[in-house]
């Protein structure tokens, strides 16, 4: 997989992955306060392109900009590093990690134990 994101750089690619695709001005648009410098999303987003994340179409002197990578893939890639890194790349140690937490919600418990079970019928 492409190299990890930085804070900056992932808070740009929420964005990107919201809008689909957009101008630098759209993505400082969609930022929440506090917003970054235009020149700092611009350079955020030329290491984005960089790092083969982000690829751009060209208007004049404009760029349009979108997504090379999915949401989903990126986030599954995050995952599987996290379950190897820290649960000795165990889905039952990440899991139970989750279900110990005292901050889960029972609704949340009860929606996943409805989706394991659904996902044992099949």
């Amino acid at each position: 997989m492409k190299k990890e994101l930085t804070k900056a750089e992932e808070q740009i690619m929420q964005v990107i992955w919201k809008i689909e695709k957009g101008f630098a001005k759209d993505i400082l648009e969609n930022i929440k306060e506090p917003k970054p410098a235009y020149n700092t999303v611009l350079t955020v987003v030329r290491i984005l392109v960089k790092k083969e994340f982000v690829g751009f179409k060209t208007y004049g002197k404009s760029n349009e900009y979108y997504p090379l990578i999915s949401k989903e893939e990126y986030s599954s890639n995050r995952i599987k590093k996290l379950k190897k890194n820290y649960f000795n790349n165990s889905t039952k140690e990440l899991l139970s990690f989750f279900i110990n937490d005292k901050s889960i919600s029972l609704e949340d418990l009860d929606e996943l134990l409805t989706l394991i079970k659904s996902k044992k019928d099949v």
